[in-house]
Parts: C-alpha cells; sequence; structure tokens
C-alpha cells in the first residue's frame, strides 16, 4: 500500500508540475505574440500557428489540472500511474526547455554580430517580387536591392533619393568612409535568415558604431564598393533610431 501510495504522490505530482508547464508555456507564447516580441523569431504569415500553439497548450495544461484534481479508484490506476510518472518527467522536460531558454535568454532581433559570412548584395532566396511601382523613398533595402538585381545598370540609379533603415555593418578591409546599411530578411524565421544591405559612403562614417540603427536619407550614385558596382548611397542625414517594431524584411 505504502509502495502504491508513493507511486501515485509521484503521478500526482508528475500532473501538477507538468500543467503548470503547459500553462506557463501557453502563456508566453501568447505575451510574444501580444507584445510584438514574435517578430524577432518569424515571419509575420506564420505566426497565426503560435497563437493556435498557445491555445493547444493552454488546453492540454487545462487537462491536465482536470487530472491531477479528480478522484481516482487507486487500485485500477496503480500500474497506469507507475508507468506514466516516468513518461511524465521526460515529456515535462521536453516541453519545459523553451519555456526556460525563453525566459533566461532576452528576446532580441539578429543585428550586425549575428552576420556570418558577411552582407549580401543579391536578393537571391527572398522571391523576386516587382517594386519598381513604389515610389523611391518608400522602398525599403530589400526593395532597392530587387530594383538592382532587376535593372542591373548602377548608372540609372543615379540621383535618385532614398530613405532607408537598418544596422551599420562593416567588413574588416572596408574603407573608414564606407560601411552597409544592412537588414536581416527571412522566408519562415529565424533560422532561415541572412542579411542583405547597401553601401555607404559618408566623411564621417567612423562616428556610426558598427551595430547601431539608423535611417539613411539620402542619394544614389554609381561606384565601386570593394569589386562591386554597385549604387551607393551618399547621404544627406544620418540618424540613430530604435529597432523598428518589426526588424526584419520579408522575401
Amino acid at each position: 500500500m505504502t509502495a502504491h501510495h508513493d507511486q501515485r504522490a509521484r503521478f500526482d505530482r508528475a500532473q501538477g508540475i507538468s500543467a503548470v508547464v503547459l500553462l506557463g508555456l501557453a502563456v508566453y507564447l501568447g505575451v510574444l505574440v501580444a507584445t510584438g516580441t514574435i517578430n524577432n523569431y518569424m515571419n509575420q504569415r506564420f505566426q497565426w500557428l503560435v497563437v493556435l500553439a498557445s491555445v493547444l497548450f493552454a488546453l492540454m495544461g487545462v487537462w491536465r489540472v482536470w487530472e491531477w484534481a479528480r478522484p481516482h479508484d487507486h487500485d485500477a490506476h496503480a500500474h497506469h500511474d507507475h508507468d506514466h510518472a516516468r513518461l511524465n518527467w521526460w515529456s515535462i522536460g521536453l516541453i519545459a526547455t523553451p519555456l526556460v531558454l525563453g525566459v533566461v535568454v532576452p528576446s532580441r532581433p539578429l543585428g550586425a554580430e549575428a552576420v556570418n559570412g558577411g552582407v549580401s548584395f543579391s536578393t537571391v532566396g527572398v522571391g523576386n517580387a516587382a517594386t519598381f511601382s513604389r515610389p523611391p523613398l518608400e522602398r525599403n533595402i530589400l526593395d532597392w536591392l530587387r530594383e538592382f538585381n532587376r535593372v542591373g545598370n548602377p548608372a540609372s540609379f543615379n540621383n535618385l533619393e532614398v530613405d532607408v533603415v537598418g544596422f551599420v555593418y562593416r567588413e574588416p578591409d572596408m574603407p573608414e568612409n564606407q560601411f552597409m546599411v544592412a537588414r536581416f530578411t527571412m522566408s519562415c524565421c529565424v533560422a532561415d535568415a541572412f542579411a542583405i544591405g547597401m553601401p555607404v559612403t559618408l566623411e564621417n562614417a567612423s562616428a556610426f558604431a558598427t551595430g547601431t540603427w539608423v535611417r539613411i536619407r539620402g542619394v544614389l550614385q554609381a561606384g565601386m564598393f570593394g569589386h562591386h558596382s554597385i549604387p551607393i548611397i551618399h547621404p544627406t542625414s544620418v540618424d540613430p533610431v530604435d529597432v523598428p517594431e518589426t526588424p526584419y524584411l520579408y522575401g
């Protein structure tokens, strides 16, 4: 009787803890969506899946609470409780891992420190949507790179005005008067994100630290950036800004 009582107690603890973890995960995912922090992790097109997951975790948590609270026939459930107690601890650990990581590791968007392999001038892998009908001052970095790839002739962009937001990025061999204004683009989630950017030439470029988010207004002029012939931004103003509410550009 004592052994069965211990098994039952372990099963009840597992049920109670799993209910707390499931409900905690439901609340965590709901907060990510409600606060917009989910934008740091995935494309807005797929965020409904997170909402669905939050609802499902909440329902599973409520079911666990009911299972934990309802009376049991101890003799009929002895073996059942013993088997599920062991299974519950594995499932609790598995489900609790993303919850613990989400709480312990601060959420923030990818920036200059996450660039691996450099910033791309190409839009390969992020679609080829036409943007030429969009006024130049309404184009973001991804829009401009799509246009550069579509037209092909850098000189055709001379004197066009730009107004873009991104973070400052530098390669070690860049001249002191140059940097890139960059953003990460993604199709689904941060797992497929990669950095794209536009080159900037500015006399006091060194005044802007790598990783600083800036709004750059200026004009384009064809020129050489490294080994690339590409339209280069010549700013009329560079202003530090907060990280955008939606930090990524979506392909």
